[in-house]
């Protein structure tokens, strides 16, 4: 799709990028910025993100500040038509996204999102960077350099880094203070509770929630289970992390274990297989399985077997040899997008700032040899500065006397 989705009317889009674009203040004082200097004029950003109204805002910015922007989602569950149609019609902007389609088309639709070769790119989980380095090595040359904004997508760089295969300069927009510690935290806890809300309709108060996975993400999603009165299990491979569960009020135990006692399981590793068939024979009849992991590998579908039902919008049910069944939302895949609407639009308003800043560095810096890069911190900073004043908040600075005695000079 470029342009307008076929006889898709955009006018919910519209009024869901309207509603995004005023509860996102720093963003909107960036593109005040760069409307006047128009640093991206004459430049490519072709994007491979979640196609949804926070997403859209981003890119109608970098749009206001010139650029020619290609964009396409990261999953095919979580584009939504309205928004993708919407987004299309703004000056300087082309879409390549459909809801629902197979991997065929999402590939194709990566592909065109790349054209004829950006000069910087957003990913989102590392397709983009994948087909770059692979089908569309032809493209490399004329790229500046890219974001990402994933765990998933930054281990898939660090695995090309590691390997000495990464040929671009990569900004690590993920591990940025200002992204891992809200985006990662809060905006996961609350939206993967209101994908499974919105889509089972069930209380969450007296279950049992077993977290797979306790880095950033699956922190946030425990605090909010226990938050909406469930008992918590949280289920890791690093025992720090284990101790770290067991020392914020949860319990803390091997998968093969809590499969036998949880009501709703949520995986949020980053891994394949969290959930497969050794846990499926122990679980309860009716239970949940929900995945909130960049890709859908976590929870192993092919070993819940072909005997299925649809149960609920969003929701199939498993039918085991032995009569149980076991529910999955969203098809696995991420079930705060392929279920709901994603991070809360502050929360994104933060990390797409993050974003937005990287890219203007890459603009401003052409040249810098291929690696992965953190994000600078006086970007991080101005980030930080501009939210804590969004929010009405503010902080003090160091006196002179202050400053000379930390930094040694007395």
């Amino acid at each position: 799709m470029e342009n307008l989705l076929p006889n898709t009317q955009p006018l919910s889009g519209v009024q869901k990028m309207n509603w995004a674009r005023s509860h996102m203040p720093l963003l909107a004082h960036i593109r005040r910025e760069i409307e006047a200097s128009q640093p991206l004029a004459g430049l490519t950003v072709s994007a491979s993100i979640h196609m949804e109204a926070k997403t859209a805002v981003l890119m109608e910015t970098l749009a206001a500040g010139g650029a020619a922007v290609r964009a396409t989602g990261c999953n095919p569950l979580s584009t939504q038509d309205d928004v993708a149609a919407a987004l299309a019609e703004v000056e300087g902007v082309s879409v390549f996204a459909e809801h629902g389609v197979d991997e065929a088309v999402y590939r194709a639709h990566l592909t065109q999102t790349l054209g004829d070769g950006p000069d910087i790119f957003i990913d989102d989980g590392g397709d983009l960077t994948h087909l770059l380095h692979h089908d569309c090595r032809h493209l490399l040359p004329g790229v500046r350099g890219g974001t990402e904004q994933t765990t998933t997508g930054v281990h898939r760089l660090a695995v090309l880094q590691k390997a000495e295969l990464l040929a671009l300069p990569m900004v690590a927009v993920n591990d940025a203070q200002m992204k891992y510690l809200f985006d990662n935290r809060y905006g996961t806890g609350q939206s993967v509770w209101d994908g499974i809300l919105r889509t089972t309709n069930l209380a969450v108060a007296g279950k049992t929630v077993v977290v797979a996975g306790y880095g950033w993400c699956g922190k946030g999603v425990a605090m909010r289970a226990r938050g909406l009165g469930a008992r918590v299990i949280v289920c890791e491979i690093n025992p720090i992390r284990a101790i770290e569960a067991m020392m914020d009020g949860f319990d803390a135990l091997p998968m093969i274990h809590a499969a036998k006692v949880g009501d709703l399981f949520v995986t949020v590793t980053g891994c394949c297989d969290v959930l497969t068939a050794e846990h499926f024979v122990r679980m309860k009849d009716g239970a949940i399985l929900c995945n909130a992991g960049h890709f859908d590998v976590e929870i192993n579908l092919p070993q819940l077997g072909e005997d299925t039902r649809p149960a609920r919008h969003n929701i199939v049910g498993y039918t085991q040899p032995d009569g149980r069944t076991l529910y999955v939302l969203g098809a696995g895949r991420l079930v705060n997008l392929a279920c709901a609407d994603g991070h809360p639009v502050e929360v994104m308003d933060v990390s797409f700032a993050l974003q937005a800043l990287c890219v203007l560095s890459i603009a401003q810096h052409p040249r810098r040899a291929p690696g992965l890069y953190s994000v600078p911190a006086e970007i991080d900073q101005a980030v930080a500065t501009l939210r804590l004043s969004a929010m009405g908040g503010g902080c003090d600075d160091l006196t002179p006397g202050q400053n000379a005695y930390l930094h040694g000079d007395i």
